[in-house]
């Protein structure tokens, strides 16, 4: 093989990534698609679902709210039975969670962020490892944390604190599996352009009393690059992850995001 090919997923590679209809998962799945994959995509979003089935009818969906362990085991059985077995499986499904400061910060809301994008990750794990033991086609876990995870995010704990919980579980994973073969990595995502972001930007403008212009700003100043990243930049990586090129990475949490330097 050449050795650039090994930058290609191999074909046929059978990938699951939770929720997936739209944003970065959506970017990731459509980027596995085009590469060969074989991909099962799960969301909450009935609507986004049925639009992604509609651009990609190769790509298998199923419905499910990330935060239930009940539906994640029911996803994933689905997505077995689809699929005939996992090789990558891509942990995306997180919300942003509220804008505040901390005493402001609802128990619901907490509980509602904590759920969505942690519990969930162990869900998925849980259920999708035994399949990923299975494989024999460079198995591994990719996990999609934030910039958050590495920086202090201020009036945004409970985004931050999930983001940085979900590198200690994938760096602990790695140790885990990485001897029966499994490699597991993670992505923090920067700031990422998008109908999202413009909303955290909105809502953190209003927290601070400042215009959401003004805040657009604040966020460009912290790169080092001074521009947002993109879906497709993510994409790339989780590519780049999943690909023979990566075979002897694991363990390591790779930011994607023009070098943050504060938030």
């Amino acid at each position: 093989m050449k050795t650039f090919q090994l930058l290609q997923p191999q074909a046929g590679l059978r990938v699951f990534i939770s929720g997936a209809a739209a944003g970065i998962g959506a970017a990731v799945a459509e980027a596995f698609l085009e590469a060969g994959a074989a991909v099962f995509v799960c969301d909450v979003d009935l609507v986004a679902l049925q639009s992604m089935q509609a651009r990609h009818p190769d790509c298998f969906t199923g419905l499910a709210n990330v935060a239930r362990a009940d539906e994640v085991e029911h996803v994933i059985a689905q997505a077995l039975e689809k699929l005939g077995g996992i090789d990558v499986l891509i942990n995306n499904a997180g919300i942003a969670g509220p804008t505040a400061a901390v005493e402001d910060i609802a128990t619901g809301d907490w509980e509602r962020t904590i759920d969505t994008n942690l519990n969930s990750q162990f869900y998925f794990l849980k259920h999708a490892v035994p399949a990923l033991k299975q494989s024999s086609d460079n198995a591994s876990i990719i996990a999609i944390s934030s910039v958050a995870g590495r920086l202090g995010y201020p009036y945004r704990t409970p985004y931050a604190s999930t983001k940085w919980a979900i590198m200690g579980l994938m760096k602990s994973l790695a140790m885990e599996l990485g001897p029966v073969g499994i490699r597991v990595n993670t992505i923090l995502p920067g700031v990422v352009e998008g109908p999202r972001m413009e909303g955290v930007i909105a809502a953190r403008a209003q927290a601070l009393g400042v215009t959401a212009d003004e805040m657009r700003n604040e966020y460009l100043k912290k790169i080092s690059l001074r521009r947002m990243v993109t879906a497709q930049d993510v994409a790339a990586m989780a590519l780049f992850l999943a690909s023979p090129a990566a075979a002897h990475i694991t363990g390591q949490s790779i930011s994607v995001d023009g070098n943050v330097e504060y938030l």
